[in-house]
């Protein structure tokens, strides 16, 4: 697929990552931070060649599954050779050993990496995706990567949340960007000049606050390594309209959901439906309204198709347009599916 960055953000975002050697990039979920660092990896390794290997840091589902994927996606990363060292240590180990451009590691195998796999150490450039699962100065991985710090030539961290729990969640996370020169070597040492004791029971102090004018304090000093994104600011999206569809049942089928309602049984077909506590009928009764239900045996039993009619007209009334369905339980899923390959086919389900 052509990459073409419509948005001014998405070129602005690939050049900062070019210009600066240590780059905070803080953008919000869907604006594509994943292959404006792979544009900006693509030139560094490939075209000025600036740097010659990137080890990339993720989640292990993104590790495993959304960076390999944009590579494979975009046509202007063709060339760019990467290694997925996820799995068992040996899978790990071949991985690592292979001769690639990119190294993509998840983050709980960051430790064993740099501590226990008796592998060199010799990344030119790190990237951190999620970089807010660093923001523990306590916890092994972040240990572990600051001992290598000092051997990076560029490091990028990447998330959309820096500082979900307060601002003192950020000094774990630029003391890896930077070994501290914005925000201090330690973090006692940020505590005092920031922050004041908040919740407390005499001297045991459980949480702190921001002294008045800190927060403007921290930013201006991490200002010049940091760019934030808001998709809010980016994405332009449509208003949501609320269109609501009802359905009307069939007194037969209303008198079966009442009886559930009213006495916590009925039977469907035959079959018993019961429920233990309140909490199990309102389950029994989103069932039974979407038109189908679970007996006690786990079996699924058919009611009716009142809302697979209404979800049909819906279809149509969109005339060829893109729908989005959200469902609520398996046999949700199986009767739309059934529903749509027979009334719409082909269509395109997973």
């Amino acid at each position: 697929m052509k990459y073409n960055p419509h948005h001014d953000y998405q070129t602005y975002a690939t050049e900062y990552i070019l210009t600066h050697p240590i780059a905070a990039v803080f953008l919000d979920m869907g604006l594509g931070k994943s292959v404006i660092t792979l544009t900006a990896i693509f030139d560094l390794t490939l075209d000025s060649f600036l740097v010659r290997k990137v080890l990339v840091i993720a989640p292990l589902r993104v590790a495993r599954d959304t960076w390999p994927a944009e590579i494979e996606k975009w046509d202007h990363l063709k060339g760019l050779k990467y290694t997925v060292a996820v799995g068992s240590e040996v899978q790990r180990k071949t991985a690592l050993m292979k001769r690639a451009q990119v190294y993509i590691i998840n983050r709980e195998n960051v430790e064993w990496l740099i501590s226990r796999s008796g592998i060199p150490f010799d990344f030119d450039m790190v990237v951190v995706d999620e970089l807010s699962s660093f923001k523990s100065h306590q916890a092994k991985r972040f240990k572990s990567l600051m001992k290598v710090r000092p051997l990076v030539k560029r490091f990028v961290g990447l998330t959309g949340t820096p500082s979900s729990n307060g601002l003192m969640d950020l000094w774990a996370e630029y003391r890896l960007l930077d070994m501290g020169q914005r925000l201090g070597r330690f973090i006692g040492r940020y505590r005092v000049d920031y922050f004041v004791p908040d919740k407390r029971n005499q001297q045991v102090i459980f949480s702190y606050k921001p002294k008045p004018g800190a927060e403007e304090a921290i930013y201006r000093l991490i200002s010049d390594i940091t760019i934030s994104m808001k998709g809010s600011d980016y994405l332009k999206l449509p208003e949501l309209v609320i269109n609501e569809v009802s359905v009307r049942l069939s007194e037969k089928e209303m008198e079966t959901l009442d009886r559930m309602k009213r006495d916590l049984i009925t039977t469907v077909k035959g079959e018993e439906i019961t429920a233990a506590n309140a909490a199990a009928l309102s389950g029994k009764l989103l069932q039974m309204a979407n038109g189908a239900v679970y007996d006690d045996h786990g079996a699924m039993i058919h009611i009716h198709d009142r809302k697979l009619d209404a979800l049909e007209d819906v279809i149509e009334g969109a005339n060829g347009k893109p729908v989005l369905i959200a469902y609520w339980f398996k046999h949700d899923l199986a009767r739309i599916q059934n529903a749509l390959r027979l009334k719409f086919y082909p269509v395109l389900i997973p």
